[in-house]
């Protein structure tokens, strides 16, 4: 099927996902849009996210995407189970991936979820564990300086382990904990200081890499991957300023990539 999977974000953590699916899908096309002008989506009501999380996803059904793939904790516990409903593509969200790779890597049952202030308060990482596995022992914990730092460009450092180091203490005091879930997708690209701070004995989960695996299954099942000859056609769209999305962008896929766009989602419209 030759149309592309789309992936949404909140800004540019989503890009963390987005490389793991070219990584394992190499052939499929990818439409990445973050609303890099409303980030971080964690402070906000459900409500707003929900509007916003939408925006983006009619942004991008105009493209004829055949998959979506929520690359945003936040929108994936407040809006996943509706688009799922709504939609005629198939959607996943990276919630879910991410509580099996967490199950899977455990040896105590003792598991730790940190991400925006949205996704902690919605308790969707807790439920999804203990939907898989009901004795598991989940500490969660809201971090609100870590997106808008990465969104900054701010990666490594003096002052992000400054900002790490105080916003994980209260984490790294449960020292019973064996596996921690970065919930957010912001959260891979200070992934090296954050398990520095919270130890070598701790094992970081990322959901990118299972993510990735789901997407593939799902377009197996629908007979939906792309099993052609061509060399993908990647776009990348963002609603605010390009120059450090284009840089974050860079720093994941270690090369340049020029077709990046901005974008008024609200009038669908390239600016």
């Amino acid at each position: 099927m030759d149309s592309a999977i789309g992936v949404i974000d909140s800004g540019v953590g989503g890009l963390t996902v987005a490389h793991e699916l070219i990584r394992q899908l190499p052939k499929e096309h990818l439409i990445y849009l973050g609303d890099t002008l409303r980030c971080p989506y964690g402070p906000r009501s459900k409500e707003e996210v929900r509007k916003f999380t939408w925006e983006m996803v009619e942004y991008l059904l105009r493209k004829k995407i055949k998959m979506l793939v929520v690359a945003c904790n936040t929108a994936t516990a407040f809006t996943l189970t509706e688009l799922q409903e709504e939609l005629t593509i198939p959607v996943i969200g990276v919630i879910q991936p991410g509580a099996r790779a967490a199950i899977k890597n455990t040896n105590n049952g003792h598991i730790g979820v940190i991400g925006t202030e949205g996704t902690i308060s919605s308790n969707a990482y807790p439920e999804a564990l203990k939907d898989i596995r009901s004795d598991i022992h989940v500490n969660a914990q809201a971090c609100p300086m870590f997106v808008p730092m990465v969104e900054q460009g701010i990666l490594s450092g003096d002052e992000a382990k400054q900002v790490v180091e105080e916003t994980l203490r209260p984490m790294k005091e449960k020292n019973h904990l064996d596996t921690l879930i970065l919930g957010c997708t912001h959260y891979p690209l200070i992934k090296d200081t954050i398990q520095e701070v919270i130890g070598s004995h701790v094992t970081v989960i990322s959901s990118s890499e299972e993510t990735a695996r789901e997407t593939s299954t799902i377009l197996e099942f629908h007979n939906a991957l792309y099993k052609g000859k061509r060399i993908p056609n990647h776009q990348f769209y963002a609603t605010g300023e390009l120059a450090t999305f284009s840089k974050i962008t860079e720093e994941i896929f270690k090369t340049s990539t020029a077709n990046f766009q901005t974008v008024s989602i609200e009038k669908a419209v390239i600016c």
